[in-house]
């Protein structure tokens, strides 16, 4: 079973991250990340990604009617390894050496098992999950379950209370913003970002909680775009706020819900909290209307953010 978070690998020496749990017309959903090149894997961002694939592997190129999206999808015959976080989690546990990052990463889990989680429960995604990290990664852990990630979550303010790990700095924020490259300013992005409690430091290196609803299974809910919206609106229903997409039932005659594919936006506001958001109006064959946020990868002009 693939999920999201995993790892695919190919003969060609591409290495995707698989985005939507299961197959869809037997292939997973990913995205490229990593490619071989002579002196070794390298990190591939979204233009060269689609270029590259444009140019030497155009069969990995896919449309996904489901998500009305373009992304990448490799066939489960095409696949040589599957690289799994949970399992490589267990590998670095279990090992007698650690470079510096998975040292960071041995002793978050400890305290994070010294504080009551369950560690099976969780993986490693990232360069770490394929070996190529460098001195300066980042730790992406992966929660399994709703449960696992909320008391992740808490048992990370707890530490930052306590002093075991520290909050983002002022040039980590700003690194975070960046690379997000969202149409927040930068107090509005902090403001949101530091009380969803899914990212710290530990020993200087910033590490990020990532949840995997690993029980459930995609709907096939074919929706079509209908046009740009912006609009204002009370959020009445926060359960699925930090899924893959994420889920913001809103309090509105027509509309639905918002969703989100863009991860700045996951866990954004709680029930209660008036939001605006500016995205893609969408129909599902049965009538059924929300509003997507990260209609494209980047999402420019996209963005929910809570009204203060």
């Amino acid at each position: 079973m693939f999920f999201a978070k995993d790892f695919i690998e190919t003969a060609e020496g591409l290495i995707f991250a698989v985005v939507e749990q299961g197959l869809e017309d037997g292939k997973a959903l990913c995205f490229l990340r990593y490619a071989l090149e002579a002196s070794g894997w390298k990190k591939v961002a979204t233009e060269p990604a689609n270029q590259l694939l444009q140019q030497r592997h155009p069969d990995y190129l896919h449309y996904s009617p489901v998500l009305d999206a373009h992304l990448h999808a490799v066939a489960a015959d095409r696949i040589v390894k599957h690289h799994q976080p949970k399992h490589r989690l267990q590998e670095i546990m279990q090992a007698s050496r650690h470079d510096a990052v998975e040292r960071d990463l041995f002793r978050l889990c400890e305290l994070f098992g010294q504080n009551g989680l369950e560690l099976a429960q969780t993986g490693v995604t990232g360069s770490l999950l394929v070996g190529v990290q460098n001195p300066d990664s980042d730790i992406d852990l992966v929660c399994y379950g709703r449960d696992v990630f909320h008391q992740c979550r808490a048992i990370t303010r707890k530490l930052i209370e306590q002093g075991h790990l520290q909050d983002l700095n002022d040039q980590d924020w700003q690194q975070s913003y960046q690379r997000r490259s969202c149409d927040l300013s930068f107090e509005d992005y902090v403001w949101h970002e530091r009380r969803k409690c899914n990212k710290a430091v530990i020993n200087g290196r910033k590490f990020d909680l990532n949840f995997i609803d690993h029980c459930a299974s995609p709907e096939a809910v074919v929706y079509q775009k209908c046009g740009a919206i912006t609009l204002q609106c009370k959020v009445v229903g926060d359960v699925h706020a930090f899924d893959y997409p994420a889920e913001f039932k809103i309090d509105h005659d027509e509309i639905s819900s918002i969703v989100s594919f863009t991860a700045t936006y996951t866990g954004q506001a709680v029930s209660g909290e008036r939001v605006e958001v500016s995205g893609v109006l969408e129909q599902s064959e049965h009538g059924v209307k929300r509003i997507v946020v990260g209609s494209s990868r980047e999402a420019h002009g996209e963005y929910i953010k809570v009204i203060q």
